[in-house]
């Protein structure tokens, strides 16, 4: 993976819980997330990914998160079906 900033959208099992992030590192912090015994993600299960953008600059990525946050619940769900109709596990096949 390259510099560049992600932003990510991960579920549970279920697909009941949303959780948007950013980072620089999608499979360091996908790791966090699945390792942690802290937090919203380990709290509600979510560990599935299901969406995510590359983008150049730090600024930019932390812009697109807040937008996405701010947005509705239907929103995300359109978001995550126009790329990921299935909700498949995006870091399934990830070491």
């Amino acid at each position: 993976m390259s510099n560049d900033y992600y932003v990510y959208i991960l579920t549970n099992d279920r697909n009941t819980v949303l959780y948007t992030g950013v980072t620089n590192d999608l499979e360091r912090r996908l790791h966090e997330h699945k390792e942690s015994k802290l937090g919203f993600t380990s709290r509600y299960n979510c560990h599935k990914l299901v969406w995510f953008e590359t983008g150049c600059e730090a600024e930019q990525a932390i812009t697109r998160e807040k937008q996405i946050k701010a947005g509705s619940r239907a929103r995300k769900i359109a978001l995550i079906e126009s790329a990921n109709p299935k909700w498949k596990d995006l870091s399934k096949d990830w070491a």
